[in-house]
């Protein structure tokens, strides 16, 4: 399949911004340590038809000059923006890149001037994105989840799963949560078979489970930290979704951290607060001003691809035996208005496939255990094989309605457990026969312990088509263990043909299928 793309190294996109003239003006520079630093590189993210999200952070208050061309020389550079990076956000900008034409790579440049010496100015940094197309093309993009997690941090290869995604040039990469583990204190050394695990790279923020607003920030820029990272980052867009280790492991509002001597501050909400900000901050998501906490979003990719972005965590009651006949305030795991939001964004959709792009698995039995007597639902199975019940209920009144409006073409990606595996769902298997079959495929970890497999719940009628995950009973495998997962799918521009692969960090191909687009009834 031919992807018709630029290319650009990692080596070009550190390189090129010194290799060129900016269109701003560039005073002269005393001492290279008074300049100012990108340390955590740029990020893109929530890209459209004109443009999309842009985001770095430099090291001190500073005036950043956003520029963007469509030239990786920028003979057509237009300063777009200046945004002043200060104290109260950690030094981190973001802005909206817009006006570009559809289907367009877009290249852009920032450059800092630190706001108490105008005489001293950064080195620029660049990276580059592509805009969404509005005709139909080849399209490619990757997935997974769980970077950085139970206390396998940056070794001396770095998080090298983010590496191997970058070869294969993706249109973006959806990040489908645990972005961070905040809960997930990090030390130099760790004992594993054969020998010890280094961190290689730490840093304060890392070496406890994150309470204040400075410690949330600081994982975020500790992951950017890695030099792989930075690179696909650069190379193209990032659409970040969250889920519970962003705050506290099985997070709900039920949550509680009494027993636990690692947390002095024990409220939930509290944490929630704070590491929502963080995330918000520290990625390129969209900013919706009506509703700045927001999560969930669609990202439409021209006639052949929109992706729906599910929030499991803001919305969720506390985690219980989730075995309610009908939905309340604990039961809910979506919520009315993102239920009410998905329903009408799917039936008014166009696109060839609709991909729901949700932070936990749906047939998968996940569990919060809350005591040694007691374990309660942490995702929406209830490990109970028969009608819906508890989270459960939101699930099916969407597979209703799919099937009841003619909904046809949904493929539905995550990660969380930290294995890879393809599920296909079937009324024919299921207890709840109101839908329309569908495919789940999960991928991950990027750089985290290897867990699984984890029990099926027949409610919805899943089938495992292939899994591969550690061997019975070797859990927390590290990084270096090799199973780490990332999912690659391709939508040609010609059939509408979605060919979903499954592969491990050294880019073997695990498992494919290649799915026909079904016309709408």
């Amino acid at each position: 399949m031919s992807l018709n793309r630029p290319r650009m190294t990692r080596r070009s996109l550190l390189m090129s911004g010194l290799a060129t003239t900016s269109v701003l003006a560039m005073p002269a520079i005393s001492r290279a340590a008074a300049r100012p630093v990108f340390a955590h590189g740029v990020q893109s993210g929530d890209i459209n038809m004109q443009g999309g999200m842009v985001w770095t952070r430099t090291d001190r208050p500073s005036r950043i000059a956003l520029e963007v061309a469509t030239s990786e020389n920028f003979g057509d550079a237009r300063l777009l923006a200046r945004m002043n990076a200060l104290p109260d956000s950690d030094f981190a900008v973001k802005a909206l890149v817009d006006g570009m034409a559809p289907d367009q790579t877009v290249f852009y440049r920032m450059t800092a001037t630190d706001l108490s010496d105008s005489n001293a100015v950064s080195e620029p940094i660049m990276g580059r994105f592509r805009t969404a197309p509005t005709e139909r093309r080849d399209i490619r993009f990757v997935w997974s989840g769980d970077t950085a997690g139970q206390g396998w941090g940056i070794d001396d290869e770095g998080m090298r799963t983010y590496a191997t995604m970058a070869l294969h040039e993706p249109d973006f990469f959806i990040h489908s949560g645990d972005t961070i583990y905040a809960d997930g204190p990090m030390e130099d050394e760790v004992e594993i078979e054969g020998g010890l695990w280094k961190n290689s790279v730490l840093i304060d923020e890392v070496r406890k489970v994150a309470e204040t607003l400075e410690e949330f920030r600081g994982r975020w820029k500790y992951n950017q930290m890695d030099q792989h990272v930075q690179a696909l980052s650069a190379a193209c867009p990032t659409l970040f979704q969250w889920d519970d280790h962003e705050v506290v492991n099985n997070w709900s509002p039920g949550k509680d951290l009494t027993g636990d001597d690692r947390y002095t501050e024990k409220s939930i909400a509290l944490l929630h607060a704070r590491a929502a900000r963080a995330f918000h901050e520290m990625t390129p998501i969209s900013y919706v001003p009506t509703e700045p906490g927001r999560v969930y979003r669609k990202i439409a990719y021209g006639p052949l691809l929109e992706i729906f972005f599910l929030d499991l965590r803001s919305y969720r009651g506390a985690n219980s035996e989730g075995m309610q006949g009908e939905v309340t305030a604990q039961s809910q795991v979506l919520g009315k208005a993102q239920l009410d939001w998905l329903k009408s964004e799917l039936k008014a959709s166009k696109a060839t496939w609709k991909v729901i792009a949700c932070d936990m698995p749906i047939g998968l039995c996940v569990w919060d255990k809350v005591s040694e007597d007691q374990k309660f639902v942490e995702a929406v199975a209830n490990g109970d094989p028969g009608a819906p019940k508890g989270r459960e209920l939101e699930f099916a009144s969407l597979l209703r309605f799919m099937r009841d409006e003619g909904i046809r073409n949904t493929v539905w990606l995550t990660a969380d457990v930290h294995y890879t595996a393809a599920h296909e769902y079937h009324p024919d298997r299921a207890a709840f026969q109101e839908f329309e079959p569908f495919w789940e495929f999960v991928s991950g970890p990027l750089h985290s312990g290897s867990f699984g497999p984890n029990d099926l719940d027949m409610t919805f009628g899943p089938e495992v088509k292939f899994v591969k995950a550690p061997p019975a009973g070797q859990v927390n495998l590290p990084p270096s263990a090799g199973l780490q997962f990332f999912g690659l799918v391709d939508i040609a521009g010609d059939s509408g043909q979605m060919t979903v692969r499954l592969m491990d960090r050294a880019d073997n191909e695990l498992w494919s299928v290649t799915l026909d687009p079904e016309q709408a009834a």
